[in-house]
């Protein structure tokens, strides 16, 4: 695993691409479908097209370690939904408190995005909110912070006509947690996501200046040109305007004096994004590339070291 090193880690991304599209063309040969570039990668990754499994065989790329985790006694959940104005429809959240705290008492808030196809249901990968702030790293507790998940559809979390769930979490979201204490000042709000939440995260931080105190971001869903991301997920931007506005790495700057943390896998068909991302980072900012892919397993090994790094820099 490198940190703090995008010089080396990009370099060692740029040598692992070629091998996954050459095992990918070779899954194809054997009877799955073949289309070219980062866009059949991602849709291959995501199960949208077949392969996703036994390019995972062939390859062995994305196998990684399964983190060993501890928690201390889970502290209590509130869930429930909301109308958003933003969002123009009902949506579930769940709030979740540390060991030993709950409804009326005044902590940080991490907001955590989910991914394409979840909901605030699934937004962690293998553990749930009380036992991500009940976690144990290291063999320490982390600072005492609240989880909030929320339903954001699949549209990576920036406007759409008739759905802004960007706007819902700024705006509706993040208010409403903040009239419970949560995130309110002088307590800090950090953001969280996974995959097309990671993206997110990174994009309300950045268009959002002075509302977000920490970011970690794990395997972000970045793209470096609108017709890449049309072409991989044809609702991610509503236009190419769109896409400029909430393009992450063009508007980096933003992220400066914020703690950041992008985690992501070599043998991800997405890290081509990110590279560019870690390039352009400001200085300071944790970046993480290690063995594997857009998949579980790399999201569970990131979740630990994420939700530590939040909790260092929030108080």
């Amino acid at each position: 695993m490198v940190a703090n090193d995008s010089r080396s880690g990009v370099e060692g991304a740029s040598t692992m691409v070629p091998r996954r599209r050459l095992l990918y063309w070779l899954a194809g040969g054997i009877g799955t479908v073949v289309v070219g570039g980062v866009a059949g990668l991602e849709l291959v990754n995501h199960g949208v097209l077949p392969g996703k499994q036994l390019l995972d065989r062939l390859d062995g790329a994305c196998s990684v370690p399964t983190p060993t985790l501890s928690f201390a006694t889970v502290g209590a959940t509130e869930s429930g939904r909301f109308f958003s104005s933003a969002r123009r429809r009902s949506v579930g959240y769940a709030i979740a408190y540390p060991p030993g705290h709950g409804p009326g008492d005044q902590l940080p808030l991490v907001v955590m995005l989910h991914g394409f196809g979840d909901d605030h249901t699934t937004a962690l990968v293998a553990i749930t909110p009380a036992q991500a702030v009940a976690l144990r790293w290291d063999g320490h507790p982390l600072t005492p912070m609240a989880i909030v998940t929320v339903d954001g559809g699949d549209g990576y979390w920036n406007p759409h006509p008739g759905d802004d769930p960007m706007a819902m979490v700024v705006d509706e979201l993040i208010p409403f947690c903040q009239q419970r204490g949560l995130g309110a000042a002088p307590h800090q709000i950090g953001m969280m996501g996974i995959s097309m939440g990671g993206y997110g995260a990174l994009a309300i931080a950045e268009r959002n200046p002075g509302l977000v105190s920490a970011v970690a971001a794990i395997s972000p869903a970045i793209w470096t040109s609108y017709a890449e991301a049309h072409g991989a997920s044809a609702g991610a931007f509503a236009s190419s305007s769109a896409f400029s506005a909430g393009d992450v790495i063009a508007h980096v700057d933003s992220l400066r004096g914020i703690p950041v943390r992008v985690a992501s896998g070599m043998d991800d068909p997405l890290q081509p994004g990110v590279e560019q991302l870690l390039k352009v980072l400001p200085e300071g900012s944790v970046r993480v590339l290690g063995a594997g892919c857009h998949t579980d397993p790399f999201f569970l090994e990131q979740e630990p070291p994420s939700l530590a790094f939040l909790s260092r820099h929030l108080t």
